[in-house]
């Protein structure tokens, strides 16, 4: 197998400067694009609303439309989802569910579940299809049924990002999903310069998932990047 590229691997021939300026522009307007493929109702823009104020992070519209089309492939019956924030990513996969789906989401910040709540009750969602439970997700998870899952969204703190990993394989079905958020980490990931504790886990875990014989992964290019792997 392939090692992981570092920072410093060629990945691909430089570009002259103004080929360069316009690769990225076309590359920005095909994610301004993709952000309004899919359509977000008035209950998603109120919960990105509430994100904004409480100073949150809210998954981009493409990276939503991703995880309701995840949910949809695997005919997600039970989701667990790590880091509820307002519900903008809850929403997403509620949508791609089945219809008698249950979203499991923890947070430990029940004030921000207060706001989830209220934006599934106003996408039409009943009160029993999603559990919420507050607390750190490393102090929830071990208590989650094992092979119970059929996709874990990771959206939590960077730094146990790893050991999410280490739960969601215990939590999936085979055949099951996991997925994190966040892992191009605003082009840190593959930046060259000294980084923050938080980037080197992501590139841990990324090579994890890459060289993983339980796992067949793929990166998306959606939001601030989409890492999903399938539990073999």
């Amino acid at each position: 197998m392939c090692g992981f590229p570092t920072p410093t691997d060629t990945v691909t021939p430089r570009q002259p400067r103004g080929q360069e300026r316009v690769i990225t522009g076309n590359r920005q307007t095909s994610w301004a694009f993709a952000d309004a493929f899919v359509a977000e109702d008035e209950a998603l823009h109120w919960a990105r609303d509430r994100a904004r104020e409480a100073g949150l992070r809210s998954v981009s519209p493409s990276t939503g439309a991703a995880l309701r089309l995840l949910a949809a492939t695997v005919d997600a019956k039970a989701v667990a989802e790590i880091g509820t924030g307002t519900g903008v990513s809850g929403i997403h996969l509620l949508h791609g569910m089945r219809p008698d789906g249950v979203l499991t989401t923890v947070d430990p910040e029940p004030e921000h579940q207060q706001f989830a709540r209220q934006a599934f009750r106003a996408c039409g969602f009943a009160s029993n299809r999603a559990r919420f439970i507050p607390g750190r997700a490393l102090d929830v998870l071990p208590r989650l049924a094992d092979a119970g899952y059929d996709l874990v969204f990771c959206d939590g703190d960077r730094l146990e990002y790893m050991e999410y990993l280490a739960e969601s394989l215990r939590l999936l079905r085979p055949g099951g999903l996991v997925v994190f958020e966040g892992v191009f980490a605003n082009g840190r990931t593959v930046d060259s310069g000294p980084q923050p504790t938080e980037v080197i886990r992501i590139r841990e875990l990324l090579r994890t998932v890459r060289e993983s014989q339980d796992l067949l992964p793929s990166l998306l290019p959606v939001g601030d990047g989409l890492l999903c792997a399938v539990k073999r």
